[in-house]
């Protein structure tokens, strides 16, 4: 009985604290968003923390970008999967209790990432991660979305973005400092304590609220959807892998897109015929929410796999340290911290169409100024492309997600943000694995082209070697047959950093093509005037 009373006296210390906030108080929903925030808080950082810590966890296990990359993407599948299926487990279990099962999953699975000792072990623990993350952030857009009236929703959604927000800025810093003074397991280890406050934030400010439709689980959706997302990207990613000979018409590779498109078809028949779909495809007929999710998924695109680019370049090819390279991302969620919520404010008096456009055409430029990126790249170009990218964040997120929502009622609302939060997170899926494999295909190709133009027999190339010869001798004290070699070794590992710059370029270039053709949709979007809810 001694050892049961502290958990018992902990239980009613809960209690007490919980019945502190009033549902009915003003102020009440003001307490939730900031709960929430912490849980999206974590569910981001994760997702940027890692990217400044990739080119050491590379290096630690002895892999490459093929195999280094399964890193992020496990991540963003597993929460992709779970997305749908919060929706259904907040309304069969309660919101509150899934959502703190989300911060349970999140801070178990970033305790088991500090302590991978492989590199299979450690996508194993980003899926656990991963499912944690997808209970959290569709379950606190919800959450927000059914206590704020519409007239507050788009300032609650901008104020909820700006934990997004911090987590694109103080990630890669986080990130990078932990990773070049201490090792790279603390980048997820430092989601622990931060998930325990969350856990003792939730217990105590939340108030259990449960849907009154009782929905069947649906298994056949759940299994067809969560075979058709990682079979296909695993497609995607290995059809140009190194340890595949065969290429894209591997009978791997091929037999992994056979099955992607029997479980696609599987799924859609089922989610179109059953009374009680995991995915609610009956939303889409809303014009407003395909709209905005078809705008959401290429959004997501480009952004996730242009920031998956970044630090490589920024570490592999100008030699920024860890916490360099995560610095430069600061500026990016403060900028959007600021601009999310004023979006917020102003999309009501103001046309919503025009910041989602603004936005997304800026971003496009700033990608696009990315791809003349080269080794003579200085550090205040760089941070121009990243002040753009942080100004059409802000602009973007709040209106699109607003006009996204309009008409849903509160019974849908967990089935709408898990859909959005689910196209969001498999077009970064996407847009990682895509441009990931476009960088391993234009690094080949710039190597062969740059290869080609080397003649050995012409007096320029001659006159290099011989000068590398020179200097290797009087300054590096090299015998003259083996400066000679080092000469050679010198020349071709220049050819293939160029090679990787210039791929780095062309990827981004792909971003910004596909981040221009996002506001395409953004002109087709109803609106309707007077319309508080904007």
């Amino acid at each position: 009985m001694l050892k049961i009373k502290p958990l018992h006296g902990f239980r009613n210390f809960i209690r007490e604290q919980n019945a502190t906030f009033d549902v009915q108080s003003p102020s009440y929903k003001w307490w939730l968003l900031a709960n929430v925030m912490i849980g999206t808080f974590m569910a981001v950082l994760d997702a940027t923390i890692v990217n400044v810590g990739l080119p050491k966890i590379m290096a630690s296990f002895g892999v490459g970008i093929d195999k280094i990359e399964w890193v992020l993407t496990a991540y963003m599948l597993a929460l992709a999967v779970m997305l749908p299926t919060s929706g259904w487990m907040a309304d069969r279990f309660g919101y509150k209790r899934v959502y703190f099962f989300g911060l349970f999953l999140f801070t178990l699975g970033s305790f088991l990432c500090g302590y991978s000792s492989s590199e299979d072990m450690l996508i194993i623990s980003r899926v656990i991660q991963g499912l944690g993350a997808g209970a959290l952030m569709p379950v606190g857009m919800a959450i927000i979305t059914r206590e704020f009236p519409p007239h507050q929703r788009t300032l609650a959604l901008g104020f909820w973005s700006i934990a997004s927000a911090a987590s694109v800025s103080f990630g890669p810093l986080i990130g990078g400092y932990l990773v070049d003074n201490f090792s790279w397991p603390l980048i997820f280890d430092v989601n622990v304590p931060i998930g325990v406050a969350g856990m003792l934030a939730t217990a105590i400010i939340q108030k259990e609220y449960r849907s009154q439709r009782k929905r069947s689980f649906d298994p056949v959706g759940f299994i067809s959807v969560s075979i058709f997302l990682p079979v296909l990207l695993y497609a995607l990613t290995e059809g140009n892998a190194a340890n595949n000979s065969g290429g894209w018409n591997s009978p791997v590779i091929l037999v992994c897109f056979g099955i992607a498109a029997i479980s696609l078809a599987v799924f859609l028949v089922t989610e179109l015929t059953i009374k009680d779909p995991l995915i609610d495809l009956s939303l889409f007929k809303g014009y407003n929410f395909a709209v905005s999710n078809l705008v959401i998924f290429i959004f997501g695109i480009g952004m996730f796999g242009s920031t998956f680019l970044l630090p490589l370049y920024l570490q592999n090819s100008l030699g920024y340290t860890a916490i360099q390279a995560g610095s430069v991302f600061l500026p990016v969620g403060i900028i959007q911290g600021i601009v999310a919520p004023a979006t917020g404010i102003f999309s009501g008096k103001i046309n919503p169409k025009i910041p989602i456009i603004v936005g997304a055409l800026m971003l496009a430029f700033s990608f696009y100024l990315n791809s003349m990126l080269s080794y003579m790249t200085e550090h205040s170009f760089i941070m121009v492309t990243l002040y753009l990218r942080g100004i059409s964040m802000g602009l973007m997120f709040s209106p699109l997600t607003a006009l996204a929502t309009i008409g849903i009622s509160n019974e849908k609302m967990g089935q709408a943000s898990g859909l959005i939060n689910v196209l969001r997170q498999v077009g970064g899926s996407f847009g990682v694995a895509l441009l990931s494999t476009l960088l391993t295909t234009r690094v080949i190709f710039h190597s062969q082209v740059y290869g080609e133009s080397l003649d050995q027999n012409s007096q320029v190339f001659k006159g290099v070697m011989a000068n590398i010869g020179n200097y290797l001798v009087h300054t590096a004290g090299s015998t003259v047959s083996g400066a000679a070699q080092q000469g050679k070794m010198l020349l071709l590992s220049h050819v293939n950093r160029q090679a990787f710059v210039q791929a780095i370029s062309d990827d981004f270039l792909i971003a910004a093509i596909i981040t221009l053709i996002c506001a395409i949709p953004v002109f087709f979007l109803k609106i309707k005037k007077n319309n508080k809810s904007l």
